[in-house]
């Protein structure tokens, strides 16, 4: 499990964990993490990009970028927050505290942020240790995030055409299944209007849904 990077300058850490609620109310303390988050959003946005062009060199820019932005938004960056226990670390203000800013998944996302640009500062702008050190969490996540997105193209693909064409959101079944309970295989179809378009087969409900949306583009020359 990944864990926070080890720091020369403690400073440069405090400093990326100090919300501007703390400095607030303690405004000897110092600087708030502010120029740190937006040190870190624009390195993370790089080597996200970067790590993305590497690993899937068949895929388009316009595969890529969606992909990009569910690496590093809010949501995703709060998840890696939470993995390295930044929580508890992070400096609030009263009413952040009382508030729940610990569990705010803006503000763990924006201290994680601050804690890669302050990792860049304190490795001397090394980007490469710095790429070192979030390439394991972009790898934990990329294929599940693939994943994600292929469901999401395919049945919105589908969906888009149905109501165009047809006026009716498509819909799922799931209308056999079969083998053990550790290697279950489901099979979905999906109709418009009780007219069937395509049928999938899939080791989870989303995959047999997602290869019949495929399959239905296909059949429609649109895949």
């Amino acid at each position: 499990m990944q864990k926070l990077p080890i720091f020369r300058d403690n400073a440069l850490l405090q400093r990326a964990l100090t919300h501007s609620s703390y400095i607030n109310e303690y405004p000897a303390f110092g600087e708030d993490n502010e120029r740190l988050e937006f040190l870190g959003d624009a390195i993370l946005n790089f080597l996200s990009g970067e790590f993305l062009y590497k690993r899937y060199p068949q895929k388009p820019e316009g595969e890529l970028t969606p992909l990009r932005s569910a690496l590093v938004d809010e949501s995703q960056l709060a998840k890696f927050a939470i993995a390295l226990n930044l929580g508890p670390l992070m400096h609030l203000g009263r009413g952040a505290e009382i508030n729940g800013g610990r569990e705010n998944p803006n503000l763990l996302s924006s201290t994680f942020e601050a804690v890669i640009g302050a990792y860049f500062l304190d490795t001397g702008s090394n980007i490469e240790i710095v790429r070192n050190y979030v390439e394991p969490l972009f790898q934990a996540i990329a294929d599940t995030l693939v994943d994600t997105a292929a469901q999401i193209n395919f049945k919105s693909r589908f969906q888009a055409w149905a109501l165009a064409k047809v006026g009716q959101n498509p819909k799922y079944a799931i209308i056999a299944q079969s083998g053990p309970d550790h290697a279950r295989e489901f099979t979905a179809e999906v109709r418009v209007a009780d007219q069937k378009y395509g049928e999938g087969k899939g080791h989870r409900k989303q995959d047999a849904e997602k290869s019949a949306a495929k399959q239905a583009l296909e059949t429609l020359g649109l895949l």
